[in-house]
Formats: C-alpha cells, sequence, structure tokens
C-alpha cells in the first residue's frame, strides 16, 4: 500500500509541475507569435490550466477506465467550487472585477443541466458528446470576445499574470517536456487509484469523484490560495470556471465523442445534481456584486464537507 500511495503522490507532483510548465510555454508561445500578455491570460484561464487533470482522464479511458475519468470530470467540478474557490476565500475575500466571469456561471449551469439531460437514458451518445465539444468552442469564441471588452484593471492583472521573457526555443522546449511529464504524472495517477480506492472501500466512479479529484485540485488550492492573497481574484474565479466548464464540455464531451459513456443511475441521481447544487450555490454569491466573502468561502467549504461525508456514508454503509 505505501508503494501504492508513493506512486500517486508522484504522479500528482509530476502533474504540478507538468502542468506549471505547459502554462509558462503556452503563454510564452502565444506572446512570441504575437497574442498580448492580456489575451494570453485570457487563454491560461480558458483552459490551459485544466490540462492536468485532461491528462488523467485521456489515460483512464484511453485504458479502458471510463467510470474513473467520469467521476474525476464531474468531481473536479465539485471541488473546484467547494474546496477550491472555498478555500481562497477563505485566505482572503475575493473582490472579482471581471464581468465575463458573471456569464460564465450561467454557461456552466447549462453545461451541467446538458450533461445530466444527455445522461438520463443511462449514456452519453457520440452526437451528444459532440454537441457539448461544439458548446465549448462556441464558449471559447464568446469568452475572447467579451474578454476583450474587459477594463483596463483587469487587463492590466490578467496580463501580470501571464507576462514572460523566455524565448521561443525555450517556451517550445518547456512545452514538449511537459507533456513528457504529464502523461507520466495521469499514468501513474490513474495506475496507482484504483487500488487506493479499493482499499477505502470505492468503486472505480467513487474513486474518480473523490480521491483523484481532491488529490489533482490540492496543487490547484496551493496555486489560488496564494493568488487571492496577492490580490488576483479574477485569476482564482476564471481558472474555478473555465475549469469546470473545460471538464464538462471538452472532457466529457470528448470522452463521448470517442465512444459513447455509460452512465450509471446513481450518477444521474446522485452527483450530478450535486455538481448542479454546488453551481446553483455559486450564483447568489457571484452573481450580484461578484464578491465572495469570508463567510460565503465558509459555506461552500461546509456544503463541501458535507457531500464528501455523504459520499463516503454511501460506500461504507
Amino acid at each position: 500500500m505505501l508503494s501504492t500511495v508513493g506512486w500517486f503522490v508522484l504522479g500528482l507532483v509530476l502533474l504540478l509541475f507538468g502542468g506549471d510548465s505547459l502554462a509558462k510555454g503556452a503563454s510564452g508561445l502565444a506572446q512570441r507569435l504575437g497574442w498580448s500578455p492580456f489575451k494570453a491570460g485570457l487563454l491560461l484561464l480558458a483552459f490551459v490550466t485544466s490540462v492536468p487533470e485532461l491528462a488523467v482522464n485521456a489515460y483512464a479511458v484511453s485504458h479502458g477506465q471510463t467510470d474513473l475519468a467520469l467521476g474525476n470530470a464531474v468531481g473536479s467540478n465539485i471541488v473546484n467550487i467547494g474546496l477550491t474557490l472555498a478555500i481562497a476565500a477563505l485566505a482572503a475575500p475575493l473582490f472579482i472585477h471581471m464581468r465575463v466571469l458573471a456569464g460564465q456561471i450561467v454557461f456552466l449551469l447549462v453545461a451541467t443541466v446538458a450533461v445530466l439531460l444527455f445522461s438520463l437514458d443511462g449514456a452519453i451518445a457520440r452526437w451528444e458528446g459532440g454537441v457539448l465539444l461544439a458548446g465549448f468552442v462556441g464558449l471559447l469564441v464568446h469568452y475572447f470576445a467579451r474578454g476583450a471588452a474587459e477594463g483596463s484593471e483587469v487587463q492590466a492583472e490578467l496580463a501580470d499574470y501571464a507576462q514572460t521573457r523566455t524565448g521561443l526555443t525555450q517556451n517550445l522546449i518547456r512545452v514538449v517536456l511537459a507533456g513528457v511529464v504529464l502523461f507520466f504524472g495521469g499514468r501513474f495517477v490513474v495506475e496507482s487509484a484504483p487500488a487506493l480506492g479499493l482499499a477505502l472501500g470505492f468503486g472505480s466512479l467513487l474513486t474518480g469523484l473523490t480521491v483523484v479529484a481532491i488529490g489533482t485540485a490540492l496543487p490547484e488550492v496551493v496555486t489560488a490560495v496564494m493568488a487571492a492573497r496577492q490580490g488576483h481574484a479574477n485569476v482564482v474565479a476564471g481558472q474555478v470556471l473555465g475549469a469546470s466548464l473545460f471538464n464538462l464540455l471538452f472532457v466529457v464531451g470528448g470522452m463521448a465523442l470517442w465512444q459513447p459513456v455509460a452512465i450509471p443511475a446513481s450518477f444521474v441521481a446522485l452527483e450530478l445534481p450535486a455538481a448542479m447544487a454546488f453551481v446553483l450555490a455559486l450564483y447568489p454569491i457571484m452573481g450580484g456584486d461578484l464578491r465572495i466573502s469570508r463567510r460565503e468561502g465558509g459555506i461552500l467549504i461546509v456544503l463541501f464537507g458535507l457531500w464528501v461525508g455523504f459520499e463516503l456514508l454511501l460506500a461504507w454503509r
């Protein structure tokens, strides 16, 4: 068991460093190709920071562990809101000025409802996966179009977040090395997670929902806390919402387009409604003044703790 834990932790570390290297390399490449630092920052918030989770899910799907990948994709959304965003708000209240993020909450709710509706018949078909992927493309177009109209304060924050002085060659090397590191990180996590889940009495789906989703989120929690304390609330909220939309539209959509994804009835009855509940809880918090106080962060983390406790109760009863 110790060796299994060791491989799992090593996988998480590789995902952390691989994701960081990819983000820096992708941002640098975009700027070397003529993008402004602000647009590069939008790119990072849109989906680049979610690639470590994609590495895990891609390896899982390609090796027949669709349940684990599905659990991770949906579980990561619950973790993003109930843990990452909540702890960041506890570290420092989040004052968000990026107006496009208010619209993303609505998009996230629509995406969650779409996945739930597609799952009602027990599977997400290829054409439904295509619809989700098309939604992701449409979201990107809207995101970059609306993002360009953000105020100077937001543009300066994202430009500072993405700014890099590295050259083209160094950024190319970063991206290539990141791809290799992410592959092995995803492999180690996927190959060790089932044994950890089995030791805890979890099936593959619950292992993805909890063990993998929480494990892969821990580095993001640290990053979010640091960003919150530095006053980068737009970065924190943008990463959470961008990653959540990426998981549902691109990851789940891509899985279904690759091969139809079987959805257990229990997943439709419990986990997908739970993911929707967290989005609905987020709407009154961010939908008005785009501010998340410490008290609201505390409410989110209590809800997250209740969800984890309920999942454990069902698994161990």
